[in-house]
């Protein structure tokens, strides 16, 4: 059985895009690895070469001018308002996505790194590049067959469902949403409550979330995104000829940290 790495640390240095669409926390971080895998191993294992963000609300201006990389900017509301057309067009978004790509190949990016980018890839961008995305939840956990927390609110829908742990997942951007196949898992974080929570309420619902999607950003997300965007870069991840993914050449059909506890059991 050959395995064939998903980045092949022999040629070179791992070159992605960064996209993004808010504040870029995650981004951040992913940034801030880089760094310091610099000044550790004296070279670059991984470079974010270049940001895009699909609105001018988002900070990326900004962190580029941090951390001294190019910036393009490209606001998908403006897009679709001249035109005349719906988001809901996905005919149009492939468009968008077509003259999106062509602008961010002179950089020779095999990778895209989804930093909290909220707009759903058509197939266009999905295939121009192998994407890596964090989301804030188990997407190991299945029901009927299906990921269970996926969408735009899964920490509180897993929290109004009463789940007690959260964790953040990373995996690779295929066509279905928050479907792609899993890297890496961050360890569990308990649901903090306050006493005599009601999770009935709204108000109080939605200050439970942001409380615990914080911690779970500070604690998951901004933890294994920059560690698998390295790990991966490092040539740890491989897919076999039916496109399984393996780290260190063991089997991770449900996540990196899934396998490791497998394995201590």
């Amino acid at each position: 059985m050959k395995l064939i790495p998903l980045h092949n640390p022999e040629q070179g240095t791992l070159r992605a895009v960064a996209l993004m669409s808010g504040s870029g926390t995650n981004l951040c971080r992913v940034l801030e690895h880089e760094k310091r895998l610099q000044q550790t191993r004296g070279r670059l294992p991984y470079h974010i070469c270049a940001i895009f963000s699909d609105t001018w609300d988002s900070k990326a201006a900004a962190i580029g001018r941090e951390y001294n990389l190019p910036v393009i900017i490209r606001d998908i509301k403006a897009f679709y308002n001249a035109h005349n057309t719906p988001r809901s067009d996905t005919a149009l978004r492939e468009v968008y996505d077509r003259e999106t790509v062509a602008l961010l190949a002179p950089l020779e990016a095999a990778f895209a790194v989804y930093a909290g980018y909220m707009s759903i890839a058509s197939p266009v961008l999905v295939a121009a590049f192998t994407g890596i995305n964090v989301h804030p939840a188990d997407l190991s956990i299945t029901e009927d067959g299906k990921r269970k927390w996926v969408g735009a609110h899964p920490v509180r829908d897993a929290i109004q469902a009463g789940e007690t742990y959260l964790r953040a997942s990373t995996h690779l951007v295929e066509l279905t949403v928050d479907c792609g196949s899993l890297l890496m898992l961050s360890p569990r974080m308990e649901v903090q409550l306050p006493p005599g929570a009601d999770l009935t309420d709204k108000a109080q619902l939605a200050e439970i979330t942001a409380l615990n999607q914080n911690r779970l950003k500070a604690q998951g997300d901004w933890v294994i995104l920059p560690r698998t965007i390295e790990c991966i870069a490092d040539g740890r991840f491989c897919r076999d000829e039916t496109g399984r993914l393996y780290f260190d050449g063991i089997p991770v059909p449900h996540g990196f940290e899934s396998a490791i506890n497998h394995k201590q059991e």
